[in-house]
């Protein structure tokens, strides 16, 4: 059974950094694209950023140049991190993972919480 397990989030202040993390367990399939979402209180969920099994990344164009990205293939984990945090990245974290080749199936974490205090 395919588990994704999120953990760094938090309460930091404005200005501040958090690293979060999200391993997969129990995957017996490739796992293609791994991505982190979020959802803010009142708002839909949405992309923050993508990466693929060979490092390609994308973001949301307001967030790029605060948020980093990265994988860890042979832990299965995808990391997100956040500098600058701004009051507006208060949110719920999503962990997303795209797992499979001719037939996928998309994974998603619990979610951590972020809120960023001004």
């Amino acid at each position: 059974q395919v588990q994704l397990v999120e953990s760094g989030g938090g309460l930091v202040q404005a200005g501040g950094s958090l690293r979060l993390s999200c391993a997969a367990s129990g995957i017996s399939r490739r796992i293609n694209v791994m991505a982190w979402y979020r959802q803010a209180p009142g708002k839909q969920r949405e992309l923050v950023a993508a990466i693929t099994g060979g490092g390609s990344t994308n973001y949301a164009d307001s967030l790029k140049g605060r948020f980093t990205i990265s994988r860890d293939n042979a832990k299965n984990t995808v990391y997100l991190q956040m500098n600058s945090l701004k009051p507006e990245d208060t949110a719920v974290y999503y962990c997303n993972a795209d797992i499979g080749t001719i037939i996928t199936t998309s994974y998603w974490g619990q979610g951590t919480q972020v809120t960023v205090s001004s």
